[in-house]
């Protein structure tokens, strides 16, 4: 894979921190962005519509002036998430925006539509769609996505089932784009399994909701910290979109985990809690199943820079 020339040079690792709904906010974009991996944020988390112009006048400007005092390690460049199913009446908007600040990547989620991926490329960026199987795969691509994130099994949020080392083989037979492999990657040597498998980049995003710069309420933070893989439930019953939850969040909500209703995926509702007062996303919480090795809440500099000597330490560890 040729590497898109918007992110030549200025990774420190191969890795995109995932737009986490309501919890990415400036703050932890741009400490992702300049400890050397892409950060992104869903454009839905700035409410109202004036906030997203803000937020990006702020990540914008504050990134041109970190690389102008560091022109030999520049920031990694940062993402924009859409959300393009119909139920978004924000998105003609939204685009506005991120054409007026030139987003250097914009990542689409549930849909995938020609013109918002041509608008992108029109200004210079490059777009991202998230997939759960080989249908939409070959549907992003045929609609002019630039690459493709693999949302496997055991990712955060809405995710998919298939088992990475299928998903991203199978993808990899046939495009030679830009691939994200995204699923319960949360170590260096995670990130290193990732591109061995034929992925280009590690999608993590779970790991991030326990740092000081997340927008995540302290109980959510510690959740993560405690939980491990056996604490993570898969349903559709929140949003009518399989996704992975923390169980905690869900037992507090007054419901019993081990025996969740299905939705009708027809009736999407991404605020719902399913029949509950509970809320999804601020209520039920997100999760995937890569956060037994968060040990602890820290900056999100620290996290990447203990990425970056376990990438290298498993990296050392192959080549003997």
């Amino acid at each position: 894979m040729s590497e898109p020339d918007i992110l030549k040079g200025k990774l420190r690792l191969p890795v995109f921190g995932s737009p986490l709904f309501i919890i990415s906010n400036p703050d932890l974009v741009l400490a992702q962005c300049k400890a050397g991996i892409v950060g992104s944020f869903p454009a839905l988390n700035a409410r109202p519509v004036s906030q997203l112009d803000e937020w990006l006048d702020q990540i914008t400007s504050e990134l041109e002036s970190y690389n102008r005092a560091n022109p030999d390690a520049p920031a990694a460049p940062f993402a924009v998430n859409q959300i393009v199913h119909r139920s978004n009446q924000r998105l003609e908007e939204d685009m506005a925006l991120c054409e007026k600040y030139k987003v250097p990547v914009v990542i689409t989620s549930l849909g995938a539509r020609e013109d918002v991926n041509q608008a992108v490329k029109g200004w210079g960026g490059i777009s991202l769609h998230d997939v759960i199987n080989q249908k939409f795969a070959h549907k992003a691509i045929e609609k002019g996505a630039t690459g493709l994130i693999c949302v496997a099994a055991g990712a955060g949020g809405h995710a998919g089932a298939l088992s990475p080392f299928g998903f991203i083989a199978e993808t990899r037979s046939w495009f030679d784009g830009p691939i994200l492999c995204s699923g319960s990657i949360s170590t260096g040597g995670g990130v290193l399994a990732a591109q061995a498998m034929g992925a280009d980049y590690a999608y993590i995003g779970s790991a991030f909701i326990a740092t000081e710069e997340a927008r995540a309420e302290e109980a959510y933070k510690q959740a993560i910290v405690e939980s491990s893989a056996e604490d993570i439930v898969y349903s559709n019953l929140f949003t009518g979109v399989h996704g992975n939850y923390l169980k905690k969040s869900i037992i507090d909500a007054g419901l019993d985990p081990d025996n969740l209703p299905e939705s009708d995926p027809s009736k999407m509702d991404f605020g719902s809690g399913g029949g509950s007062k509970a809320k999804a996303w601020k209520d039920i919480w997100g999760s995937g199943q890569g956060i037994g090795s968060v040990q602890k809440i820290r900056p999100a500099a620290e996290y990447i820079a203990q990425l970056s000597a376990e990438y290298d330490a498993a990296k050392a560890r192959l080549c003997g």
